[in-house]
This record gives structure tokens, C-alpha cells and sequence, in this order.
């Protein structure tokens, strides 16, 4: 397998560590025979350092190979799971920085068994191929694990939000102005806006938007918009773009659906950006106080909860990854989700489209094993329960739901919101957009109405696959429980084989006596 240049400090390191261990070599004792500091020698091990030939000749005399099985491109069988991981895409987009490591520290722990780590490497290889992980669902999954590892809250982004109002003189406003973004977005970053051109490509249209005419020396950069787009949608775009400028963040995507992730920055970017539109939209201190004062409430008010989209003239989705972002900040409420499903009405396919999971125990299965999603879980149990009604409904006014979903083979309970509407751009599929709580102590502190007997109450799981309930008990499901049949007879064949190996040691204990 060919070693990229970049890797091959972290090759030659690894070869010398491993030749050095089969002579049963120390580094004071390669340091002795090759006149190379010890410290020098931990260096290159490291893939730190790369020495000069005179120093890698010197080093293949010793340890009884050649210059060239040193600095070869090509590697043994042995070192192939570690190339094919240092060469892969997702090892060379992770964002290693952003979690505290550099890519030299994970080699480091594989540089000690050499063996060990490549059976190690080969086993991670073979399960991102078993799940046909692309590089896109990886590099999507280190940025929820990023978010999730600062509670979803950004204070630098929310600083930048609130200098960028002070700064163009904005006055918090419930809702801010979609004019005064596109103005802003004009007058000092030069933008144009066009709302005919992406009309004239049917292929195009599942784009909110596609920016031309980036770069230094471009002409005006050149934003394209669906004409099917509603004003707050609008308003978050602008948003967006006022964020990739202020905040100087150049490597992006240039549309608003992924056509090919190239990197992680443009992920993060992404990200940074859509997080410094949804603050200006949704100023922190305001977002705070009217949860605050709806959670006070003693019943659930679906009007009051989605007088909020009005209020802030946003989508339920802003609204809702907003909450993910204010809630375990400032209300202690960290054990939750974000969800959202799509469903595609001509052929009655549902799915997950979009997720945060900030909880410990909620995972939402199936994104990757074509499992069937609960048909009485909320957010997917909305798009059936309402579909009639979603086909002739306005997406500006969304179906709100409620429901207290307990999961039933892990016995914990959460208490979900949905929102349901259709979507604006493709009229044959609806959307449902969710966030749940888990249901623990810090919840019933702080949100008065968790008790509230007219909400609705439900046993459900994860997926049809891995439910315990009979078709007696529940009507909804729609494949048979495979999943959790296959265990339930692991388990017979466990207990079978316990109680045969206790049987078989008392016989035994008999015999001898």
C-alpha cells in the first residue's frame, strides 16, 4: 500500500520501534550503538522527527536491515491496516484539534504493539465498511460529538451575534427584520440576490439556495434563492451569510443541501454559521426568559408554545435546535434530542433526516441499519396520524403534538414535542421536527406541567425490530421484532447453557466423591 509523504514520519517510526523491540532493544542501548540521543531516537519513534539518510543508514546497520526497508513506500503486511487508516479520507478530515489530540498521539498508542494495533485498525476498518460509513456521516458525526461535548452553547458565536448588532446599531427586536438582513447583506458585503434563476432547473429544486461568484478576486458574490421559500426562511440564509462573513469563515459549502462534503472545516463552518443566524434571530436573553415563563405553565399549551415561531417569525426547526442550544446552558436540561424525520407521502417512506443526541441513553437507531422507526413514537406517529391534514396545510402553521413516550425495554421515559407541516419546496413529502426530554428529576424541577394527565401517554421503542410488544398490543407495527427475537433467544441458549455447565459440575463433584 502506498504511504502518503505526510505519513511517512509516522511509518518510519513505527518500523523503528517495531524492528527495536524484535532485537530486544532498549533506547538507551540503540542510543549507545548508533551515537543518537535518546531523546533524538523517541522523537523519530514518535513521528516527530525525520532523520537525515547518514542517520537512517546508521540506523539500518544496527538494527540488521536495509536503508531502503526503512524509507520504502511500500510496507509490510503487518503495517497495512495502519496506512489504509492514516490514508483514509475520514483520518484526514477529523478534526484531531478540536478534541485535544493531534494525529501523532493516536499513532503514539499504536507505536508500542505494533501487531496488536494493526489487528486493532483492521477490526475499525472492516466495521466502517460493514456500515458503509461515508466520510460525510463521519465527519457529521464529530461535529455532533463536538457540540455535544461543549452542551451544544457557543459563548464566542453568541458574543459575536450580540457585536454584530451593536456594531451595525440593530435593536433586539421579536422578529428581527428580514429586510434589514438582505439590506445589510447588500450594502456591505456587496451580495446580489436572485429568485428567478434556480426556477429555470428542475434538478435544482430540492436547493434552498447555490452561491456564485465566490472567492477574493470574484465578482459580487451572487445568491440564489428558491422562490418557493417562505420570508423566515429567508431570514435564517441571510443570516447564515452575514455569519460566514463576519465571522471570516472561508471554506464552505456553496449550497444549502450538501452535494459533496470535502472537509471538516466546511462542516464546522456550516455549523458556525447557521449557529451566529439562529442567535440574531433568537436573542439568547429572550429565548431564556419566554421559556422560562412557558415552562411555569401547569398545563401544556400547545397554542402558547407555538405562538413562539410568530413571535420570533421562525421555522419549528430554528425554534427547536435553538432550545438544544439554550436549555442545558441555562435550564440544566442536558438530557435531550433533536430530531427530524422526513416522509415521502407516494410511497410512505420515513426517514431520519437530522439528529442531535444529547442525552446519555437515547439512540436514535436505524440511520444506518434500515430498521423501521416506531409508528407510535411521536415524531413518527405525526406524519402518519396527520397526514390528510398536512397535505392541504400552510408550512407557516405547523401541527404541534405532545406525548409522554416511554421506551419499553429500557424503562425510561421522555416527554416529546413535534412539530408537523409539509415542505414548502417538495410538496409530496411532510416534515416533523422534534425534541425530547428525558423525563428525570431536573425536568419535573423546571418544567411544572411534566404531570400533566391530558398529554398524551404511550409505550414505544426505538424500532419495530427491537420491541418486546406483542401485535395484540400494539396494531402500529409493521415488520416482525427480529432484532429482539434474535435475543431473546441468545439468551435462552445462555441460560440453557449455564444451568447445563452448573449441572454438569455438581455430576462431576458426585463422581469424585
Amino acid at each position: 500500500m502506498d504511504v502518503s509523504s505526510e505519513n511517512l514520519r509516522l511509518i518510519l517510526g513505527i518500523k523503528l520501534k517495531q524492528l527495536r523491540n524484535d532485537k530486544s532493544m532498549s533506547l538507551k542501548e540503540l542510543a549507545e550503538q548508533t551515537g543518537l540521543s535518546i531523546s533524538y531516537l523517541s522523537e523519530i519513534e514518535k513521528g516527530k522527527k525525520y532523520p537525515k539518510p547518514e542517520k537512517i543508514m546508521t540506523l539500518a546497520r544496527t538494527l540488521g536491515t536495509t536503508f531502503d526497508e526503512l524509507v520504502t513506500l511500500k510496507v509490510d503486511e503487518s503495517l497495512d491496516p495502519i496506512t489504509a487508516v492514516l490514508n483514509s479520507p475520514a483520518m484526514r478530515e477529523f478534526p484531531f484539534a478540536l478534541f485535544g489530540i493531534e494525529p501523532q498521539g493516536i499513532m503514539d498508542l499504536f507505536s508500542a504493539s505494533p501487531a496488536k494495533a494493526s489487528a486493532l485498525l483492521r477490526t475499525f476498518l472492516e466495521i466502517l465498511r460493514g456500515y458503509d460509513m461515508s466520510v460525510e456521516h463521519f465527519l457529521l458525526a464529530a461535529l455532533r460529538s463536538y457540540q455535544k461535548l461543549h452542551m451544544n452553547y457557543f459563548e464566542d458565536i453568541e458574543q459575536s451575534a450580540d457585536a454584530f448588532m451593536a456594531e451595525h446599531r440593530w435593536k433586539i427586536k421579536s422578529p428581527m427584520p428580514t429586510e434589514q438582513f438582505a439590506q445589510t447583506l447588500a450594502d456591505k458585503y456587496k451580495y446580489e440576490t436572485d429568485e428567478i434563476t434556480l426556477a429555470e432547473y428542475p434538478e435544482l429544486q430540492k436547493f434552498r439556495t447555490v452561491l456564485l461568484n465566490t472567492g477574493e478576486h470574484a465578482a459580487k458574490p451572487r445568491l440564489l434563492l428558491n422562490s418557493k421559500l417562505v420570508p423566515r426562511q429567508k431570514a435564517f440564509i441571510y443570516g447564515r451569510e452575514l455569519g460566514y462573513n463576519y465571522l471570516n469563515l472561508t471554506e464552505r459549502s456553496l449550497t444549502s443541501s450538501w452535494v459533496k462534503v470535502e472537509s471538516f472545516d466546511q462542516v464546522l463552518n456550516n455549523f458556525r454559521a447557521s449557529y451566529f443566524s439562529g442567535a440574531l434571530l433568537m436573542n439568547r436573553d429572550s429565548v431564556q426568559k419566554d421559556l422560562a415563563k412557558f415552562f411555569q405553565k401547569k398545563q401544556w399549551d400547545g397554542i402558547a408554545f407555538r405562538s413562539l415561531l410568530d413571535k420570533y417569525d421562525v421555522t419549528p426547526e430554528m425554534l427547536m435546535y435553538r432550545m438544544t442550544e439554550i436549555l442545558p446552558k441555562f435550564f440544566g436540561l442536558s438530557e435531550l434530542h433533536f430530531l427530524r424525520f422526513s416522509h415521502e407521502t407516494t410511497t410512505g417512506e420515513i426517514n431520519l433526516t437530522k439528529f442531535l443526541n444529547m442525552s446519555h441513553a437515547f439512540t436514535p437507531y436505524g440511520l444506518e441499519l434500515n430498521e423501521h422507526y416506531c409508528r407510535r413514537w411521536l415524531p413518527v406517529a405525526i406524519l402518519k396520524r396527520v397526514q390528510g391534514r398536512l397535505s392541504t396545510a400552510d408550512p407557516r402553521n405547523p401541527i404541534v403534538l405532545v406525548q409522554r413516550s416511554l421506551f419499553v425495554e429500557r424503562k425510561e421515559e421522555y416527554m416529546v414535542i413535534t412539530f408537523a407541516r409539509p415542505f414548502a419546496l417538495q410538496p409530496s413529502y411532510h416534515s416533523s421536527v422534534s425534541i425530547g426530554f428525558l423525563m428525570n428529576d431536573a425536568f419535573k424541577e423546571t418544567v411544572r406541567f411534566w404531570n400533566d394527565p391530558t398529554i398524551e401517554q404511550n409505550q414505544v421503542n426505538e424500532t419495530c425490530e427491537r420491541c418486546s410488544l406483542s401485535v395484540e398490543l400494539c396494531r402500529d407495527r409493521i415488520v416482525p421484532p427480529t432484532m429482539f427475537e434474535k435475543e431473546q433467544r441468545q439468551h435462552a441458549r445462555e441460560e440453557i447453557m449455564e444451568k447445563l455447565l452448573n449441572g454438569s459440575t455438581v455430576r462431576r463433584t458426585e463422581r469424585k466423591r
